[in-house]
């Protein structure tokens, strides 16, 4: 069987019972909370296998960290690639391009502080309102002892933070672009000056349900007036795609405010 060159250990990555389940009775059995393993496997193309976060720790961006091969190779239309075989508890994905996940990672081990942030972008392009509205409510670990990676940092705004690696696109021009109409309306409330009469009553009591209340927004930049690494406003991504948005558009709920 093969291993993970850098650790030396089988491709196996052992999961850790729920609390639900350490509770249930085992019927004379200790196996049943003991956790169970999956598979954890990136075998690159140079032949080499790694679990993820042992590459993860050693990655180098373009050649491999055990053989050194180059393993960056080009798409029709010219555009790089790092293609892998990734086995893991969901199955096996050949021929996956690792570039934009390693790309990512690289840069968060150089900016830990924007980590929650990027979790806040992944979240909004999802459409998880309950998971937005966890990650701004939770007080920065760093501040209570906890993992200094784990943090927004106290300077970083996650409802306005732009994406550094990609597009430069905010919370809301990911929204628009994966057409997720209530996070829209979520990022709305808590960071534009739109009217609070211009909000339809179940978004207002939706809103309520979850504890959302917009504070005084002061001098914070209104999140409609940002603009991504080509020029564009969140409106004018919108008029691009049209569909859900062209209401929006029409009720100029997208517009940027006056400067």
């Amino acid at each position: 069987m093969a291993k993970c060159v850098a650790c030396h250990k089988p491709l196996m990555l052992h999961v850790e019972p729920d609390e639900e389940d350490e509770d249930e009775p085992t019927g004379g059995s200790a196996s049943a909370n003991t956790g169970s393993y999956v598979d954890d496997d990136v075998q690159l193309q140079c032949g080499c296998h790694f679990h993820w976060q042992c590459l993860l720790d050693s990655y180098s961006m373009s050649e491999c960290p055990n053989c050194g091969r180059n393993l960056i190779t080009h798409t029709p239309s010219g555009e790089q690639q790092l293609l892998c075989n990734l086995k893991n508890e969901g199955g096996l994905q050949e021929g996956l391009d690792m570039l934009p996940l390693l790309t990512e990672e690289s840069y968060l081990k150089a900016y830990p502080e924007e980590r929650r942030c990027r979790a806040f972008l992944e979240f909004c392009g999802e459409g998880d309102v309950e998971a937005i509205v966890d990650l701004l409510n939770d007080n920065d670990e760093e501040e209570d002892g906890g993992h200094p990676d784990q943090g927004t940092g106290p300077n970083i705004d996650a409802l306005r933070y732009q994406d550094h690696i990609g597009s430069m696109g905010s919370g809301l021009h990911v929204a628009i672009q994966n057409q997720r109409v209530e996070v829209a309306w979520l990022l709305l409330i808590l960071a534009s000056t739109l009217k609070m009469d211009q909000f339809p009553a179940e978004v207002l009591q939706a809103a309520h349900d979850l504890g959302i209340q917009r504070e005084d927004q002061g001098e914070k930049t209104d999140i409609r007036s940002l603009k991504d690494s080509q020029g564009m406003t969140a409106e004018q991504r919108a008029a691009a795609i049209a569909g859900p948005w062209r209401e929006w558009l029409q009720s100029g709920r997208l517009k940027p405010p006056a400067s």
